[in-house]
Protein backbone atom coordinates (compact mmCIF):
# COMPACT_ATOMS: atom_id res chain seq x y z
CA UNK A 1 0.00 0.00 0.00
CA UNK A 2 2.77 2.19 -1.01
CA UNK A 3 0.39 4.75 -2.65
CA UNK A 4 -1.19 5.84 0.79
CA UNK A 5 2.75 7.53 1.89
CA UNK A 6 1.54 9.86 -1.05
CA UNK A 7 -0.66 12.44 0.20
CA UNK A 8 -2.19 13.13 -3.06
CA UNK A 9 -3.79 9.47 -2.97
CA UNK A 10 -4.71 10.15 -0.13
CA UNK A 11 -6.86 12.63 -0.83
CA UNK A 12 -8.07 10.99 -4.34
CA UNK A 13 -9.03 7.69 -2.68
CA UNK A 14 -11.23 9.74 -0.08
CA UNK A 15 -13.10 11.80 -2.73
CA UNK A 16 -13.52 8.51 -4.60
CA UNK A 17 -14.71 6.90 -1.10
CA UNK A 18 -17.55 9.51 -0.68
CA UNK A 19 -18.30 9.82 -4.36
CA UNK A 20 -18.93 6.29 -4.53
CA UNK A 21 -21.09 6.44 -1.56
CA UNK A 22 -23.24 9.41 -2.72
CA UNK A 23 -23.37 8.96 -6.45
CA UNK A 24 -25.62 5.60 -6.29
CA UNK A 25 -27.42 7.06 -2.87
CA UNK A 26 -29.07 9.92 -5.36
CA UNK A 27 -29.39 7.35 -8.70
CA UNK A 28 -31.81 4.96 -6.81
CA UNK A 29 -34.00 7.64 -6.93
CA UNK A 30 -33.76 8.49 -10.76
CA UNK A 31 -33.63 4.85 -11.49
CA UNK A 32 -37.40 4.29 -9.54
CA UNK A 33 -38.38 7.05 -11.36
CA UNK A 34 -37.28 6.25 -15.00
CA UNK A 35 -34.63 9.35 -15.00
CA UNK A 36 -31.79 7.60 -15.02
CA UNK A 37 -29.99 10.10 -17.29
CA UNK A 38 -31.30 13.00 -15.37
CA UNK A 39 -27.56 13.05 -13.78
CA UNK A 40 -25.98 13.08 -17.40
CA UNK A 41 -28.23 16.41 -18.42
CA UNK A 42 -27.62 18.06 -15.27
CA UNK A 43 -24.02 17.31 -15.54
CA UNK A 44 -24.16 19.37 -19.07
CA UNK A 45 -25.95 22.71 -16.71
CA UNK A 46 -23.29 21.88 -14.32
CA UNK A 47 -20.59 22.61 -17.33
CA UNK A 48 -21.97 26.16 -17.72
CA UNK A 49 -21.42 27.44 -14.01
CA UNK A 50 -17.92 25.79 -14.19
CA UNK A 51 -17.68 28.61 -17.83
CA UNK A 52 -19.23 30.79 -15.38
CA UNK A 53 -16.96 30.15 -12.55
CA UNK A 54 -13.71 30.79 -15.28
CA UNK A 55 -15.09 33.95 -17.01
CA UNK A 56 -15.70 35.74 -13.58
CA UNK A 57 -12.64 34.39 -11.99
CA UNK A 58 -14.65 32.44 -8.80
CA UNK A 59 -14.91 29.43 -7.62
CA UNK A 60 -15.79 27.21 -10.92
CA UNK A 61 -16.95 23.95 -8.22
CA UNK A 62 -19.68 26.51 -6.01
CA UNK A 63 -20.81 28.17 -9.33
CA UNK A 64 -21.06 24.31 -10.76
CA UNK A 65 -23.34 23.93 -7.97
CA UNK A 66 -25.28 26.60 -7.61
CA UNK A 67 -25.84 26.50 -11.82
CA UNK A 68 -26.52 22.96 -11.53
CA UNK A 69 -29.29 22.86 -8.89
CA UNK A 70 -31.05 26.25 -10.62
CA UNK A 71 -30.80 23.50 -13.45
CA UNK A 72 -32.19 20.52 -12.27
CA UNK A 73 -35.24 22.88 -10.27
CA UNK A 74 -36.28 24.35 -13.86
CA UNK A 75 -36.27 21.14 -15.59
CA UNK A 76 -38.43 19.74 -12.52
CA UNK A 77 -40.86 22.40 -12.61
CA UNK A 78 -41.13 22.23 -16.63
CA UNK A 79 -42.09 18.33 -16.32
CA UNK A 80 -44.28 19.04 -13.79
CA UNK A 81 -46.26 22.41 -14.93
CA UNK A 82 -46.19 22.09 -18.63
CA UNK A 83 -46.44 18.21 -19.05
CA UNK A 84 -43.29 18.08 -21.34
CA UNK A 85 -41.81 14.81 -21.41
CA UNK A 86 -38.65 14.06 -19.51
CA UNK A 87 -36.51 13.43 -22.66
CA UNK A 88 -37.11 16.81 -24.37
CA UNK A 89 -37.00 18.83 -21.49
CA UNK A 90 -33.18 16.94 -20.78
CA UNK A 91 -32.90 17.59 -24.05
CA UNK A 92 -32.71 21.43 -23.16
CA UNK A 93 -29.76 20.33 -20.59
CA UNK A 94 -27.73 18.49 -22.69
CA UNK A 95 -27.26 21.27 -25.82
CA UNK A 96 -27.67 24.30 -23.72
CA UNK A 97 -25.96 23.82 -20.65
CA UNK A 98 -23.05 22.17 -22.65
CA UNK A 99 -22.74 25.04 -25.13
CA UNK A 100 -22.95 27.90 -22.28
CA UNK A 101 -20.16 26.27 -20.64
CA UNK A 102 -17.98 25.98 -23.97
CA UNK A 103 -18.79 29.41 -24.61
CA UNK A 104 -18.45 30.99 -21.70
CA UNK A 105 -14.96 29.30 -20.63
CA UNK A 106 -13.94 30.25 -23.99
CA UNK A 107 -14.15 34.06 -23.74
CA UNK A 108 -12.04 33.70 -19.97
CA UNK A 109 -8.57 34.00 -19.55
CA UNK A 110 -7.89 31.35 -17.47
CA UNK A 111 -6.80 29.50 -20.00
CA UNK A 112 -7.91 26.31 -18.13
CA UNK A 113 -8.87 23.45 -19.70
CA UNK A 114 -12.22 21.80 -19.49
CA UNK A 115 -11.61 18.39 -19.89
CA UNK A 116 -10.79 18.25 -15.73
CA UNK A 117 -14.21 18.92 -15.45
CA UNK A 118 -15.91 16.91 -18.56
CA UNK A 119 -13.60 13.84 -17.84
CA UNK A 120 -12.36 14.33 -14.07
CA UNK A 121 -9.03 14.97 -12.25
CA UNK A 122 -8.89 13.07 -9.74
CA UNK A 123 -5.52 12.95 -8.79
CA UNK A 124 -5.40 17.24 -9.14
CA UNK A 125 -7.87 16.71 -6.28
CA UNK A 126 -6.71 19.65 -3.42
CA UNK A 127 -7.62 20.07 0.33
CA UNK A 128 -9.84 22.42 -0.44
CA UNK A 129 -11.71 20.66 -2.96
CA UNK A 130 -11.51 17.23 -0.51
CA UNK A 131 -13.45 19.41 2.20
CA UNK A 132 -16.01 20.94 -0.35
CA UNK A 133 -16.74 16.73 -1.52
CA UNK A 134 -16.75 15.95 2.66
CA UNK A 135 -19.60 18.34 3.41
CA UNK A 136 -21.85 17.72 0.29
CA UNK A 137 -21.33 14.28 0.76
CA UNK A 138 -22.59 14.19 4.32
CA UNK A 139 -25.93 16.82 3.37
CA UNK A 140 -26.33 14.41 0.58
CA UNK A 141 -26.35 11.15 2.76
CA UNK A 142 -28.33 12.76 5.12
CA UNK A 143 -31.34 13.57 2.61
CA UNK A 144 -30.78 10.35 0.77
CA UNK A 145 -31.22 8.30 3.81
CA UNK A 146 -33.25 10.51 6.19
CA UNK A 147 -36.09 11.01 3.79
CA UNK A 148 -36.24 7.88 2.26
CA UNK A 149 -39.71 6.65 2.61
CA UNK A 150 -41.20 9.39 1.89
CA UNK A 151 -38.74 9.90 -1.52
CA UNK A 152 -39.62 6.24 -2.67
CA UNK A 153 -43.28 6.07 -2.32
CA UNK A 154 -43.18 9.71 -4.29
CA UNK A 155 -41.06 8.21 -6.49
CA UNK A 156 -43.01 5.04 -6.81
CA UNK A 157 -46.20 6.52 -7.17
CA UNK A 158 -46.68 10.77 -7.46
CA UNK A 159 -50.82 10.30 -7.21
CA UNK A 160 -50.50 7.54 -4.43
CA UNK A 161 -48.15 10.25 -2.57
CA UNK A 162 -50.60 12.84 -3.20
CA UNK A 163 -53.11 10.82 -1.25
CA UNK A 164 -51.25 10.04 1.87
CA UNK A 165 -50.67 14.12 2.15
CA UNK A 166 -47.15 13.93 1.33
CA UNK A 167 -45.32 17.35 -0.40
CA UNK A 168 -44.91 15.61 -3.97
CA UNK A 169 -43.48 19.07 -5.52
CA UNK A 170 -41.34 19.98 -2.61
CA UNK A 171 -39.72 15.93 -2.23
CA UNK A 172 -39.60 16.05 -6.42
CA UNK A 173 -37.71 19.31 -5.91
CA UNK A 174 -35.30 17.59 -2.99
CA UNK A 175 -34.43 14.66 -5.16
CA UNK A 176 -33.15 17.25 -8.03
CA UNK A 177 -31.50 19.55 -6.18
CA UNK A 178 -29.42 16.13 -4.13
CA UNK A 179 -28.71 14.95 -7.88
CA UNK A 180 -27.32 18.62 -8.73
CA UNK A 181 -25.37 18.56 -5.56
CA UNK A 182 -23.91 14.75 -6.26
CA UNK A 183 -23.13 15.69 -9.90
CA UNK A 184 -20.90 18.70 -9.36
CA UNK A 185 -19.42 16.16 -5.81
CA UNK A 186 -18.56 13.73 -8.78
CA UNK A 187 -17.15 16.81 -10.92
CA UNK A 188 -13.70 15.81 -9.85
CA UNK A 189 -13.77 12.20 -9.77
CA UNK A 190 -15.61 11.23 -12.86
CA UNK A 191 -16.23 14.17 -14.74
CA UNK A 192 -19.36 15.31 -15.56
CA UNK A 193 -19.49 13.40 -18.79
CA UNK A 194 -19.18 10.02 -17.15
CA UNK A 195 -20.53 10.86 -13.75
CA UNK A 196 -24.20 9.58 -14.86
CA UNK A 197 -22.59 6.17 -15.19
CA UNK A 198 -21.54 6.15 -11.37
CA UNK A 199 -25.68 7.14 -10.38
CA UNK A 200 -26.95 4.11 -12.35
CA UNK A 201 -24.54 1.43 -13.09
CA UNK A 202 -24.66 0.29 -9.38
CA UNK A 203 -27.90 0.62 -8.89
CA UNK A 204 -28.18 -1.49 -11.98
CA UNK A 205 -26.29 -4.13 -10.97
CA UNK A 206 -28.13 -4.41 -6.88
CA UNK A 207 -31.28 -4.83 -8.88
CA UNK A 208 -30.36 -7.63 -10.11
CA UNK A 209 -29.27 -9.49 -6.96
CA UNK A 210 -32.71 -7.73 -4.74
CA UNK A 211 -35.64 -6.61 -5.41
CA UNK A 212 -36.30 -4.85 -1.87
CA UNK A 213 -35.53 -1.47 -2.34
CA UNK A 214 -33.64 -0.50 0.89
CA UNK A 215 -31.66 -3.47 0.09
CA UNK A 216 -31.09 -2.29 -3.84
CA UNK A 217 -29.80 1.22 -2.37
CA UNK A 218 -27.72 -0.70 0.33
CA UNK A 219 -25.97 -3.09 -2.04
CA UNK A 220 -25.56 -0.20 -4.84
CA UNK A 221 -24.24 2.07 -2.23
CA UNK A 222 -21.62 -0.83 -1.79
CA UNK A 223 -20.81 -1.50 -5.18
CA UNK A 224 -20.17 2.17 -5.98
CA UNK A 225 -17.26 2.37 -3.56
CA UNK A 226 -15.72 -0.69 -4.20
CA UNK A 227 -15.80 0.02 -8.30
CA UNK A 228 -14.33 3.82 -6.86
CA UNK A 229 -11.89 2.94 -4.88
CA UNK A 230 -10.60 -0.46 -7.17
CA UNK A 231 -10.43 2.19 -10.15
CA UNK A 232 -8.69 4.58 -8.00
CA UNK A 233 -6.07 2.44 -6.86
CA UNK A 234 -5.68 0.74 -9.99
CA UNK A 235 -4.49 4.19 -12.01
CA UNK A 236 -1.59 4.36 -9.48
CA UNK A 237 -0.43 1.30 -11.18
CA UNK A 238 -1.39 1.94 -14.49
CA UNK A 239 -1.62 4.73 -16.87
CA UNK A 240 -5.62 5.32 -17.77
CA UNK A 241 -7.31 7.90 -16.70
CA UNK A 242 -9.69 7.49 -13.31
CA UNK A 243 -13.09 8.26 -14.36
CA UNK A 244 -13.07 6.15 -17.48
CA UNK A 245 -11.25 3.60 -15.25
CA UNK A 246 -14.34 3.46 -12.53
CA UNK A 247 -16.73 3.65 -14.89
CA UNK A 248 -15.56 0.92 -17.10
CA UNK A 249 -15.15 -1.37 -14.23
CA UNK A 250 -18.59 -0.77 -12.84
CA UNK A 251 -19.55 -1.90 -16.65
CA UNK A 252 -17.83 -5.32 -16.56
CA UNK A 253 -19.25 -5.77 -12.76
CA UNK A 254 -22.02 -5.38 -14.21
CA UNK A 255 -21.94 -7.66 -17.31
CA UNK A 256 -20.48 -10.50 -14.27
CA UNK A 257 -23.15 -10.34 -11.96
CA UNK A 258 -25.48 -10.16 -15.03
CA UNK A 259 -24.33 -13.53 -16.10
CA UNK A 260 -24.07 -15.29 -12.84
CA UNK A 261 -27.83 -13.90 -11.57
CA UNK A 262 -29.64 -14.95 -14.72
CA UNK A 263 -30.36 -18.29 -13.12
CA UNK A 264 -31.61 -16.77 -9.86
CA UNK A 265 -33.68 -14.40 -12.57
CA UNK A 266 -35.31 -17.07 -14.29
CA UNK A 267 -36.53 -19.09 -11.50
CA UNK A 268 -37.69 -15.69 -9.71
CA UNK A 269 -39.73 -14.83 -12.71
CA UNK A 270 -41.26 -18.47 -12.48
CA UNK A 271 -42.39 -18.29 -8.86
CA UNK A 272 -44.00 -14.55 -9.41
CA UNK A 273 -45.58 -16.25 -12.58
CA UNK A 274 -47.23 -19.19 -10.18
CA UNK A 275 -48.11 -16.84 -7.69
CA UNK A 276 -50.00 -14.80 -10.04
CA UNK A 277 -51.78 -17.90 -11.38
CA UNK A 278 -52.54 -18.72 -8.06
CA UNK A 279 -53.73 -15.24 -7.11
CA UNK A 280 -56.26 -15.69 -10.45
CA UNK A 281 -57.71 -19.05 -9.15
CA UNK A 282 -58.51 -17.97 -5.82
CA UNK A 283 -60.43 -15.20 -6.75
CA UNK A 284 -62.64 -16.84 -9.28
CA UNK A 285 -63.18 -19.05 -6.80
CA UNK A 286 -63.67 -16.84 -4.18
CA UNK A 287 -67.78 -15.55 -4.65
CA UNK A 288 -67.20 -12.11 -2.24
CA UNK A 289 -64.74 -10.77 -4.35
CA UNK A 290 -64.59 -8.79 -7.29
CA UNK A 291 -62.02 -7.08 -9.38
CA UNK A 292 -61.59 -4.20 -7.09
CA UNK A 293 -60.45 -6.29 -4.33
CA UNK A 294 -57.98 -8.25 -6.20
CA UNK A 295 -56.45 -5.11 -7.41
CA UNK A 296 -55.77 -3.47 -3.85
CA UNK A 297 -52.98 -3.78 -2.16
CA UNK A 298 -49.98 -2.91 -4.67
CA UNK A 299 -48.40 0.64 -5.30
CA UNK A 300 -48.93 0.56 -8.95
CA UNK A 301 -52.86 -0.50 -8.68
CA UNK A 302 -55.50 2.24 -8.57
CA UNK A 303 -57.97 0.85 -6.61
CA UNK A 304 -56.49 0.72 -2.75
CA UNK A 305 -58.10 0.52 -0.06
CA UNK A 306 -58.40 2.80 2.78
CA UNK A 307 -55.73 0.70 5.07
CA UNK A 308 -53.34 0.87 1.89
CA UNK A 309 -53.37 4.57 2.03
CA UNK A 310 -52.91 4.60 5.83
CA UNK A 311 -49.66 1.98 5.57
CA UNK A 312 -48.40 3.84 2.62
CA UNK A 313 -45.37 4.65 4.18
CA UNK A 314 -44.27 1.62 5.97
CA UNK A 315 -45.05 -0.15 2.30
CA UNK A 316 -41.50 -1.02 -0.05
CA UNK A 317 -41.62 -2.41 -2.77
CA UNK A 318 -39.17 -4.04 -5.51
CA UNK A 319 -37.80 -1.43 -7.84
CA UNK A 320 -38.99 -0.88 -11.69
Amino acid sequence: MSMLHYEFMQRALLAALLVGMTAPAVGVYLVQRRQAFMGDGIGHVALTGVGLGLLLNGSPVLFAVLTAAVGAIAIELIRERSKVSGDVALSVLFYGGIAGGVMLASQSDSGANLDAYLFGQLTSVSSEDVRVIVILAIAVLAVTLGLRRPLFTVCQDEEFARVTGLPVRALNLVIAVTAAVTVTVAMRVVGLLLVSALMVVPVAIAQQLTRNFAVTAAVAIGVGVVVSVSGTSLTYYVDAPPGATIVLLAIGLFIVVGVLAAPLNRRRARRAGFAAAEDDLRVALSPGLDGTDAASGTMSGTGRTHADVKDAEAVEEEPR
